[in-house]
């Protein structure tokens, strides 16, 4: 497969939008989302459970708020825009009749008549996979979808569905986003990688940044202390967090790039990457996001920020 997915457009990089409705209100968003844009940024990732974490939000306000913009600007036909169903896997959520109306919802606050990929969030265990692959092509096939995508599938499962599609003749899954970056890698590394590198699968990883973790602002665990974040930062630092952003902290010196430059750099150099993930709240953080697509790593360096934690 090519390095990254045809149509990203000039920057390989896609916007979390789990932050729409979350950390970033309507007017702000909508400022991230302008400067996304004339960086060249062309790509942004939501789902219909977004933000129903917090509370008063029952989801779907980030797709609302992308929608919005989209419509304000009148950018649609620029962007390559993702949502998902069945956050959290609850029983049935695959099934035909609850991907049809929960894409119909999406498309109603994306405010747009089609996404661009279309994604199972989570495994369905309970909903034969036959019927998961035909409700997903009947959506390609009524021109709703795009393309077909997965998310937190295990290799086993992925390679079940693709191979039913193929049996069946039908629209497979050509995209996949898993929990990838530096500090979490026994997800997608070995089977799952070579299962996509094998079929042309295109990667999209989530949480590119750990979280913030990798950004390198938080150097000690004081320093989350009260962030929404807190437990995911600490899962990340507790799985050779620290000893790898030492060597982050080295190769960014040497590269004159940030932290957060090097770390999303390394995954794009990963096999069957796509694009990573990352989100930003601040017009600052967003640029140096989007110099990390530009910055390419030596052999050498990349070699010593994939060597396994020893410390």
């Amino acid at each position: 497969m090519p390095d990254a997915h045809p149509s990203l457009g000039g920057l390989r990089l896609c916007f979390g939008g789990n932050v729409f409705g979350w950390t970033l209100d309507r007017d702000r968003s909508f400022e991230i989302l302008d400067a996304f844009y004339e960086a060249g940024g062309r790509m942004i990732d939501t789902a219909e459970g977004y933000s129903s974490w917090i509370p008063g939000n029952k989801g779907g306000e980030s797709e609302t708020i992308i929608g919005e913009w989209l419509e304000a600007r009148g950018v649609r036909r620029d962007m390559l825009i993702g949502t998902k169903t069945g956050m959290g896997g609850p029983p049935l959520a695959l099934k035909p009749e609850a991907v049809a109306r929960a894409l119909d919802g999406s498309l109603e606050r994306l405010r747009t008549d089609y996404v661009d990929l279309y994604y199972a969030h989570r495994d369905d265990l309970t909903t034969p996979l036959d019927e998961v692959v035909a409700g997903f092509d009947a959506l390609v096939q009524a021109g709703k979808a795009r393309e077909l995508a997965a998310s937190n599938y295990t290799a086993d499962r992925l390679a079940e569905v693709t191979a039913i599609a193929d049996r069946m003749g039908l629209t497979p899954f050509t995209v996949l986003q898993p929990k990838y970056n530096l500090v979490w890698r026994q997800e997608y590394e070995g089977a799952l990688q070579d299962l996509c590198v094998r079929r042309g699968i295109a990667v999209l990883p989530y949480y590119g940044l750990a979280s913030g973790f990798l950004s390198g602002k938080f150097r000690k665990p004081e320093d989350w202390q009260g962030s929404t974040r807190a437990h995911a930062l600490a899962e990340f630092a507790n799985n050779g967090g620290w000893e790898t952003l030492a060597v982050l902290d080295s190769v960014a010196a040497e590269a004159g790039a940030t932290v957060a430059q090097v770390a999303l750099a390394w995954l794009n150099a990963q096999p069957g990457i796509a694009a990573p993930l990352a989100s930003a709240t601040t017009k600052a953080q967003l640029a140096d996001l989007a110099k990390a697509v530009t910055l390419e790593l030596s052999p050498e360096q990349l070699a010593r920020l994939s060597a396994p934690v020893t410390g």
